[in-house]
């Protein structure tokens, strides 16, 4: 053997065989993990023969324009995606806290999931908690709704507003407990203004712009509602718009709600839409009692406009309509639209779908049918870019995080997507790209794992959630956590059963229990007469029930039986 050969064996040693021992540390490579999420998206348009033939003539004008294009795409925080899917169904709504580190998304699948940006890793892409709305904390088997809006309070981190199809508006904290639940109205009484709430669905709500505890919703009763969210069996005021549309009845549905006020300070106003077509704006400290301006014919009347958003300066509102038109007002000329442009609508189906200002107002971002970010130029409601997020499925809902600079769309196939620059945007889908994957070990997947718990092979066994057996396959695909903690872990097989919860208890007691601590509990199914009969014959041996008497009255003293005798002896021997 010679030397080299002797090298060559011993560097295939060193490689086998470890250098260190302990505990290792790994760097990750930050930027190849953020170049994965590069977006590779086709050019689609192709240039025509002349646009070619110029290209022929005046190539340094076209290697211009391509800088050129490529200067304007970065001017949008579009280059980059981080893919979230954690829904079954629809996304409807989106909403991030004040810092960008909490995400909430509701769906069509009557669920809310919060996501926390700080704690992800490129493996563990998904919810920590899983919340129904619908549900309520006295009936565990109450019905489920669909998710009409989640926004977060700007002023609070703690608070969001959560609306579903019911009457009643609820506020959640940022970890998914429910704190407040607000009254629902009286629906037998005709006028409005007396009932202390809504008596039918909500379809939107929107924050006050400045003060931290009152909030507004409407709903398709025609009104519009200011809360206090310390005031949960009325509603601070009351709004009803009265339709010249609508007939005799004068009701229309309100489709959406916007409270908006200047940056710089000054007077806010409260703008909502109408299922009639009309565009009502007050004051926002009121008085309410008739609108300061009313747009009649804004969009087609008996067509969904849910897209409603003021701009920074409360100067500016747009309205996306299902009369596939978009239209921008001017609040001081609140009259005509400035601006008109057509855009397909996805109302008839998603009736959530908005449309937002970016937080400077100088763009304004919306979905579209064929699953495509639109983001318009305010002046001319052209779009200044068109990005395809997710091909033949509608992008219902957006945002834009002023703070983190990223876009996050919500679309019909259940993906939330997060559009990011790394070069314009900051934290948010960064955070979660600068961690090192994490390692999975096989058991804390539930689905390749079987419970130690005998009743769970068995066929009539009950589920988490009260779903049997045979449904467990499709309750544990609607909740992919399950079997797991909020950290992943998974949860330890030995962990002793917990009772059911009760409204009566903490926990429901079961007949052994019963049988073994409280004596004499076997008795209580029994007659008592005859148990009591039992112990009639046995006189010499002791006595269960009356041992107590035995040294003080050994004859028992029983009143005489008059019941053979007349009443006049009774009475002649009283």
């Amino acid at each position: 053997m010679d030397g080299n050969d002797f090298s060559v064996d011993e560097e295939a040693l060193r490689q086998f065989m470890p250098t260190s021992f302990g505990k290792k540390t790994f760097t990750v490579n930050v930027e190849a993990q953020i170049e994965q999420c590069r977006r590779k998206i086709p050019d689609e348009q192709k240039p025509t023969a002349s646009k070619k033939e110029e290209s022929d003539n005046d190539s340094d004008d076209d290697s211009d324009d391509d800088s050129d294009e490529e200067e304007e795409e970065d001017e949008f925080p579009v280059s980059h995606e981080l893919v979230v899917k954690t829904h079954e169904r629809a996304v409807t709504t989106i909403s991030l806290d004040h810092s960008g580190t909490r995400i909430a998304t509701g769906s069509t699948d009557c669920t809310l999931k919060l996501h926390d940006l700080s704690a992800m890793t490129p493996t563990t892409i998904r919810a920590f908690k899983t919340v129904d709305p619908s549900a309520t904390k006295s009936s565990a088997n109450s019905e489920t709704h669909p998710i009409h809006q989640v926004i977060f309070n700007p002023h609070s981190a703690g608070q969001m507003l959560v609306i579903t199809a019911l009457p009643q508006a609820k506020i959640f904290s940022r970890d998914g407990e429910q704190i407040a639940e607000f009254v629902k109205g009286d629906m037998y009484l005709r006028d409005m203004h007396n009932t202390k709430g809504h008596i039918s669905e909500i379809t939107s709500g929107a924050w006050h712009p400045t003060n931290r505890d009152v909030f507004v919703t409407a709903g398709t009763d025609s009104t519009v509602r200011i809360w206090d969210v310390n005031i949960r069996r009325e509603q601070k005021e009351v709004i009803v718009h009265k339709s010249r549309a609508a007939g005799s009845a004068g009701r229309t549905r309100i489709t959406a709600v916007g409270w908006g006020s200047p940056a710089q300070g000054g007077n806010n106003i409260l703008v909502a839409a109408a299922l009639d077509g009309s565009l009502v704006m007050w004051s926002g400290e009121g008085p309410h009692h008739r609108p300061a301006a009313e747009i009649r014919d804004a969009h087609t009347k008996d067509t969904w406009t849910g897209g409603l958003d003021i701009s920074s300066d409360g100067r500016l509102v747009v309205t996306r309509g299902g009369d596939d038109m978009i239209k921008l007002w001017d609040t001081r000329k609140f009259k005509a639209p400035i601006s008109t442009i057509s855009h397909p609508s996805t109302s008839s189906q998603y009736p959530t779908t908005n449309i937002r200002f970016s937080p400077t107002g100088t763009n304004i971002i919306t979905g579209s049918l064929d699953g495509s970010l639109h983001i318009l130029n305010p002046a001319t409601l052209r779009p200044d870019l068109i990005t395809p997020v997710t091909p033949n499925s509608p992008v219902i809902t957006v945002n834009w995080h002023p703070k983190l600079n990223q876009i996050l769309t919500g679309s019909a196939n259940g993906q939330t997507t997060i559009l990011f620059n790394p070069s314009l945007s900051q934290a948010g889908a960064l955070t979660v790209l600068s961690k090192a994957p994490k390692k999975r070990h096989i058991d804390d997947d539930p689905a390749l794992t079987t419970s130690t718990d005998p009743l769970g092979l068995s066929g009539d066994s009950i589920t988490p959630g009260g779903l049997p057996a045979s449904q467990a396959s499709t309750w544990s695909s609607r909740h992919p956590t399950i079997g797991l903690t909020a950290s992943g872990k998974s949860r330890d097989p030995r962990r002793p059963h917990m009772p059911a919860q009760t409204p009566f208890a903490k926990s429901k007691p079961n007949e052994e229990f019963l049988r073994e601590s409280i004596p004499l509990s076997a008795m209580r199914d029994e007659d008592p007469r005859e148990a009591l009969l039992k112990y009639a014959g046995k006189e010499k041996e002791g006595k269960l029930f009356t041992g107590a008497w035995e040294k003080t009255q050994p004859k028992p003293v029983f009143q005489e039986d008059y019941s053979d005798e007349e009443p006049e002896a009774k009475k002649a021997k009283r």
